[in-house]
């Protein structure tokens, strides 16, 4: 019978951490069986929100399981307690295959077992995993990565999608349908977290900028070019690139495309108008080059994003 452990300490997510015990606890003999000898592991009462758990066993039987399960940390900005790194550390020593969901990537982060490989978080947080982990590839466009002993989830909801990505490697695809369809969740989700990364624009402020950007988003429909943009902004192409990286992060063209995308997003969400009227009102010209370039950007075509977040 295959081991799971989810490992809890204070300040885990109790969504993330449901998922799991909802996926790899529930009693499925019926459906397959063995199915899995699931325990939670914690050196003592776990708070979890508003929630108190009790431990089967203590951290150190992480080392014991097939899979550890890692669920999201809830601050990002401290380090994860060092009981609990060193734990999984030593579970993926001894031979277990290692899952974070969500923020739970920051946990694997601090233990060394993102260096040198691919990995994702929420996308909220993947700037920050990039950062405090150079060694890493983060991709903040899919919903999990699978680098066979490590695995990692974007945020929430892409928590289900890789426990039932594990279920569908122990157990087939067909049973991982069967768990899908108990719990009324997609087996598999097209796209990536891409379909759900807001672009927001900078506040206004005291910023050069500040007032170009909500010229350009009044504008998106308009054959605009980076003179076009340095000529309003009353400076150079240099100089205005310059200004973009300080506050973006990206290019100006980078940072268009991006809006151009968004507004094709809030068309599709909003109104019923054809792939040709948005296409043409994101300044993407013909539906051929949104459907390129939104496939490309957010992971899923436009008809289908459509479908997914239309009222």
């Amino acid at each position: 019978m295959p081991t799971v452990a989810l490992a809890v300490v204070d300040g885990v997510l109790h969504y993330e951490l449901s998922v799991a015990v909802e996926v790899f606890g529930a009693d499925l003999a019926h459906i397959v069986d063995p199915w899995y000898d699931f325990s939670l592991c914690g050196s003592g009462p776990v708070r979890v929100g508003r929630f108190r758990l009790e431990p089967d066993h203590g951290l150190d039987h992480l080392a014991r399981a097939d899979t550890v399960i890692v669920p999201g940390w809830a601050d990002t900005d401290r380090e994860p307690p060092a009981e609990l790194v060193e734990a999984v550390r030593a579970a993926h020593t001894a031979g277990a295959r290692v899952a974070s969901l969500c923020t739970g990537a920051f946990v694997l982060g601090a233990a060394g077992l993102l260096d040198g490989r691919r990995a994702t978080t929420h996308w909220g947080h993947t700037r920050e995993l990039a950062r405090r982990h150079p060694a890493t590839t983060v991709d903040p466009d899919v919903l999990y990565v699978d680098n066979g002993d490590v695995l990692t989830s974007a945020g929430k909801a892409a928590a289900m999608d890789l426990c039932l990505h594990l279920v569908r490697l122990d157990h087939g695809s067909a049973i991982a349908n069967r768990i899908a369809r108990r719990l009324v969740v997609p087996p598999h989700r097209d796209g990536g977290q891409a379909q759900f990364i807001a672009t927001p624009v900078p506040a206004p402020g005291g910023h050069p900028l500040s007032d170009l950007f909500p010229w350009v988003l009044e504008r998106l429909d308009q054959p605009l070019t980076v003179e076009d943009l340095a000529r309003r902004a009353r400076m150079s192409s240099r100089h205005l690139t310059r200004h973009f990286k300080h506050l973006t992060g990206t290019t100006p063209l980078q940072w268009l495309h991006a809006q151009r995308i968004r507004h094709a997003q809030e068309l599709l969400e909003t109104t019923d108008a054809g792939v040709d009227t948005v296409a043409a009102a994101a300044g993407m010209g013909t539906a051929t080059t949104l459907r390129r370039h939104f496939q490309r950007s957010v992971g899923v075509p436009p008809d289908t994003y459509r479908r997914t977040f239309r009222p």
